[in-house]
């Protein structure tokens, strides 16, 4: 395949998976588990100090984002069954800037990041929600890495296989070795 196909086949795939960030942060942003936080009028609090809902933000994300990885490789491997460096890459490239754009998203979407004006408007001994946020950027790579797998399982499984070489003619069989 010349090269100016893969590219295409390449950039096509990463701008429509990175599309697909926005329904991964709509997502997020409804399935995530928020983080109840109270004010005293002094400092902000978290309301249950043994609470589990900020690393379940994660976890939520970790789970959309495989979800994700896999649908675009099936999306990928329906439409270019051959396959090809080009769509490996964009589904790399596209899962990272996806990651990104659905990160960004669920936190602009989300409520607010000034937790101090946020307290001051709802007043002292009530409980509101903290701000989406991810602790750990490398469920970022979530999405790549489960894409670029499923297209490998995919394109193992099911792609188009490598012709078998012809066995070479060797002529007259060699001769029985003497006793």
């Amino acid at each position: 395949m010349r090269f100016g196909t893969e590219l295409k086949r390449g950039a096509l795939t990463a701008l429509l998976a990175a599309v697909c960030g926005v329904v991964l942060g709509a997502l997020w942003l409804w399935l995530a588990p928020r983080i109840p936080l109270i004010s005293d009028g002094k400092a902000v609090y978290l309301e249950d100090s043994e609470g589990e809902q900020a690393i379940g933000a994660d976890g939520v994300f970790v789970l959309l984002g495989l979800g994700m990885g896999v649908l675009t490789a099936l999306v990928a491997f329906w439409r270019c069954r051959r396959g090809g460096i080009g769509v490996v890459l964009g589904l790399a490239v596209g899962g990272v800037l996806g990651s990104l754009l659905a990160w960004r998203l669920g936190v602009w979407l989300g409520p607010t990041q000034d937790l101090v004006a946020h307290a001051k408007q709802i007043g002292p001994k009530k409980v509101f929600d903290g701000p989406l946020a991810l602790q750990a950027k490398g469920v970022l790579l979530v999405w790549p890495i489960a894409a670029t797998l499923a297209h490998l399982l995919l394109t193992t499984a099911f792609g188009p296989r490598d012709p078998q070489p012809a066995l070479p003619d060797w002529g007259t069989p060699p001769p029985p070795p003497p006793q």
